[in-house]
């Protein structure tokens, strides 16, 4: 960074802020111009077990003078020479092992509440209302995130992309799905000129709830911006599409691709021709190359450089993009430079808007911590398989339809969390022990007594299975079976793959009556630690599992354990040039 663009604080290169003080052999953090304007805080020290124990926010230091001439940096002798067993240097650089990034920050997984300007970062950060329930990813559950990029042109330099009245359409819509031993990853993309329904969501906007209209057979990307549809309808529209309850949203615009790319120094990317695209202005010679900022932004926006010029062959672009921007994130190059590491934090959380339980950078590292560990050679980018319409005259093929051959079995492969990839899965004796136990403990559930059909009460939500489905349960409740005792509280907070029974331990007998019923597995029922008061209800939410009132659900499906034929898929670690 040139001296004249240190005028402005925006402008100030974090990895450029930490300095040396020789007086406690430790690098510090200063926030400002100058120790007079900012306090400067200390770096994170190791702890006896090697972890980065951080200092408190703003604590102050007195103002930090220059190294004196022989004197090495931390932990290392004077002039220059380091301890034996490695450089004071190279264990500085392991200390700042760490990552961050948008969909690439989840995998990589990282650190970054152990740095001191936590709170700088969490400000970066733009967090939106969606109106439902803010809920998060659970530490024993498979977790479903969605990535949406839209094409919103805001920020500077970005007039010449997109449709210049664009209210920020779902232009790129990942569904990023993590097992739930947390071992492999899919990562769905769902084609923006998808013929769908988006159902009726509401919107908050200044404390007010506004209900948006469902539309039928419209295009996937007005689930968003189109009549005012905040994130919050596109997971609604997910969720539909595919029966896969999704927890959470990260929403990126054109900005993140550029700064992303630039924080790591450039993403590699290889092209089997020369490209020269006027509309995205790639211009790139057969071959490999390194893009960030407007190149890199060129290169995932064309449409008309690969492949037969479609949007299907833009979003296998973009899958490769991102499985290079991972392999960048995850280098020993990246991650052991304190000047990536900074750009990067700060470029992915200026990059960033998400929902609520995701809306601070101590929700994000959770969630990076949960998912570090898996390898990319088990992350699959693949597409939701599509068909052109049908409706469409032949010359005229601009949007598709679900190909419901392919998509079905590998909706389910998702649902029943069901890798694409060959994953070696190593489950000891006592691992196994305590998976039959735990099964053992839940068929129990089912074994007791039954309470009449006028004694069971329950309410009634519809989490996901057909529209109308609480108010047909309910009817069938009444009128055929008894349960005069059951009300309807119509769509439940959350969206749920599977039907779910709730219920206190006093109340097991109205749970066993009422999955006899209502043919619900014993995965099904889910029992509280306390009793509930005489008169309470239980809470029954259908899920996506859910077709109609009087068909046993039984036990789940099994998932097809291998991917449908002809599935375009691509794993995270193999670099695939452009064609």
């Amino acid at each position: 960074m040139d001296a004249q663009s240190r005028g402005r604080a925006d402008e100030i290169d974090p990895a450029d802020q930490w300095v040396l003080n020789p007086r406690t052999g430790n690098y510090e953090l200063r926030l400002g111009h100058s120790p007079a304007q900012q306090p400067t805080v200390t770096a994170p020290r190791r702890s006896r077990r090697g972890t980065a124990a951080p200092a408190a926010p703003g604590t102050a230091s007195p103002a930090v003078p220059k190294p004196r001439r022989g004197e090495g940096p931390p932990g290392g002798r004077r002039g220059g020479r380091s301890r034996k067993g490695g450089g004071a240097s190279e264990r500085r650089r392991k200390r700042l092992a760490v990552t961050g990034g948008t969909l690439a920050f989840l995998l990589v997984g990282g650190s970054l509440g152990a740095y001191l300007y936590y709170e700088h970062l969490n400000g970066n950060l733009n967090v939106i209302d969606t109106g439902r329930k803010a809920g998060s990813f659970k530490k024993d559950q498979p977790i479903n995130i969605l990535v949406i990029g839209t094409d919103k042109r805001s920020g500077k330099g970005n007039e010449g992309y997109g449709d210049a009245e664009s209210v920020g359409h779902a232009d790129t819509t990942i569904l990023f799905h993590v097992s739930k031993d947390r071992s492999n990853a899919t990562a769905l993309s769902i084609p923006r000129d998808l013929i769908t329904d988006i159902p009726a969501c509401p919107t908050k906007t200044n404390g007010a709830v506004k209900e948006i209209p469902g539309t039928k057979g419209t295009r996937f990307n007005n689930s968003l911006g189109q009549e005012g549809r905040d994130p919050g309808c596109v997971m609604r529209t997910v969720e539909e599409l595919t029966g896969v309850p999704v927890d959470n949203f990260m929403m990126v615009d054109f900005n993140a691709v550029k700064a992303l790319s630039t924080a790591v120094g450039g993403v590699p990317v290889c092209v089997e021709k020369d490209v020269k695209d006027k509309a995205s202005k790639l211009d790139l010679k057969a071959g490999e190359h390194r893009l960030a900022g407007e190149d890199a932004l060129a290169f995932v926006r064309t449409r008309h450089a690969f492949g037969l010029e479609s949007d299907l062959d833009r979003i296998k672009t973009q899958q490769q993009f991102l499985g290079s921007m991972m392999r960048e994130m995850k280098s020993k190059e990246t991650l052991t430079s304190p000047k990536k590491f900074f750009s990067l934090a700060e470029a992915a959380t200026k990059s960033l808007t998400v929902d609520q339980g995701l809306g601070s950078i101590g929700k994000l590292t959770d969630l990076a911590g949960e998912l570090k560990a898996i390898d990319l050679k088990n992350v699959t980018f693949t597409t939701l398989p599509v068909l052109d319409n049908p409706n469409e005259p032949p010359n005229r093929k601009a949007t598709v339809v679900v190909n419901h051959a392919q998509a079905d079995p590998l909706l389910e492969m998702i649902r029943g969390d069901v890798s694409l990839t060959e994953v070696e899965k190593q489950k000891d004796a006592a691992k196994a022990a305590a998976d039959t136990d735990a099964k053992n403990k839940q068929d129990a559930l089912l074994q007791g007594n039954r309470a009449p059909a006028g004694d069971v009460r329950v309410e009634v939500y519809n989490g996901g299975g057909p529209s109308g489905s609480a108010s047909t349960t309910l009817s069938w409740l009444q009128q055929s079976k008894g349960v005069y005792r059951a009300s309807n509280h119509g769509n439940a907070a959350v969206k749920l793959g599977s039907t779910q029974l709730e219920y206190a331990p006093n109340q097991a007998d109205q749970a066993r009556a009422l999955a006899d019923m209502m043919g619900l597995p014993a995965t099904a029922l889910k029992v509280g630690t306390a009793d509930a008061a005489p008169k309470a209800p239980m809470k029954l939410t259908l899920g996506a599992d859910f077709k109609e009132p009087g068909t046993p659900l039984g036990a789940p499906a099994a998932a097809p354990q291998q991917a449908p034929e002809g599935l375009q898929r691509t794993e995270a670690d193999k670099a695939v040039c452009a064609r």
